[in-house]
């Protein structure tokens, strides 16, 4: 029997497709609305909030634009007005329901903030409604609660956000991402290899640097919500500085690299060093040199570093669904959560 999470993760190129070709057109509102601003804050929780993360970094990255990722409790529990001028607030939730989202995105613009909201909740749900600039996704319904259609679609609206922010890439590069993606989806790897060497493991450290940190945050999430695995998503750097000390026979290493950029030899370094170590370290991405470097692979997208995330979550769902099953779990529904979570 197919899972609704599997199945929605076969929709993701069609889904890709047709929310770039809503937004893409949509750059220069977002030229118009940044043009008054200087930096950014994000505002989002949960897989939201590690999107929000790869915003980050593309915005810095590539667009210069200093950003923060947003505490909302400094709105809705604290209270506090901050002197919020010259600043773009981009608040994201799928649902676009989430009521402390909502009220922190209404927040920022009392605080005298620009505001655009990414949302799979249409152009009517409370969050849009809130926003100077709504950037809604088409991925349609999504029914199993782990995130996956909805995610990558945010990605995407982030994206567009970085063009127009003036990000020094290549737009045509998002052309490529839906089909990149089914591609992924076909052919992930060796998925068989990696479930099996997680299986019978009580926990994990998920770890990638720059723009890739965002996925290992994203499925570091996905593996505890739906495989109840005490999982670990976290920068290599930080990962150095003390925690790579868990890394061991029982608790293997994923490690997540685009293809290209400034932060795959320190991956394939740390791979190296786990292995060594006579730890498993599992690779997604990173090319034949992080492959090499590991114990069993994933496939990742053939993408430059700036869309790459769009891709490299993709072996990571597939994996987060193969495992699940194969703990005897079911993924579209895992224990203690809903579709909507409500937060005070």
């Amino acid at each position: 029997m197919t899972t609704k999470m599997r199945s929605e993760i076969a929709e993701q190129p069609a889904a890709l497709r047709a929310t770039l070709d809503a937004l893409l057109p949509r750059v220069g509102e977002v030229e118009r609305l940044a043009g008054q601003t200087r930096q950014l804050l994000f505002i989002a929780r949960g897989t939201s909030d590690n999107a929000a993360v790869y915003g980050r970094y593309l915005a810095e990255a590539h667009a210069g634009r200093l950003s923060t990722l947003a505490a909302p409790s400094i709105a809705t529990t604290y209270r506090r007005k901050l002197d919020l001028d010259g600043v773009l607030a981009v608040a994201l939730s799928q649902s676009g329901r989430t009521e402390e989202i909502v009220e922190t995105l209404a927040w920022a613009k009392d605080c005298g903030a620009s505001t655009v909201a990414i949302t799979n909740g249409g152009e009517q749900s409370p969050l849009a409604q809130a926003a100077d600039l709504a950037l809604c996704t088409l991925a349609g319904e999504e029914k199993a609660v782990p995130a996956t259609k909805t995610y990558t679609t945010q990605l995407a609206a982030l994206a567009v956000l970085g063009l127009g922010l003036g990000a020094d890439v290549n737009a045509d590069d998002l052309q490529r991402v839906p089909d990149a993606v089914e591609k992924l989806i076909s052919d992930p790897g060796d998925l068989e290899a990696v479930v099996e060497g997680l299986a019978d493991k009580p926990g994990v450290v998920v770890s990638g640097r720059g723009l890739a940190f965002s996925t290992a945050l994203e499925l570091a999430l996905k593996l505890k919500e739906a495989c109840y695995l005490h999982a670990m998503g976290l920068s290599y750097a930080d990962l150095l500085h003390g925690p790579i000390a868990v890394v061991d026979e029982d608790t293997p290493a994923i490690l997540v690299a685009a293809g290209e950029g400034p932060t795959l030899a320190g991956t394939v370094a740390l791979a190296e060093r786990v292995t060594g170590a006579g730890a498993s370290a599992f690779t997604v991405g990173g090319g034949t040199a992080l492959a090499a470097a590991g114990t069993a692979a994933l496939n990742g997208p053939d993408l430059p570093e700036w869309v790459s995330p769009l891709g490299l979550i993709v072996p990571g769902q597939l994996l987060t669904e193969a495992l699940a099953r194969r703990l005897g779990i079911d993924p579209d529904a895992p224990r203690g959560l809903n579709k909507v979570t409500q937060t005070d």
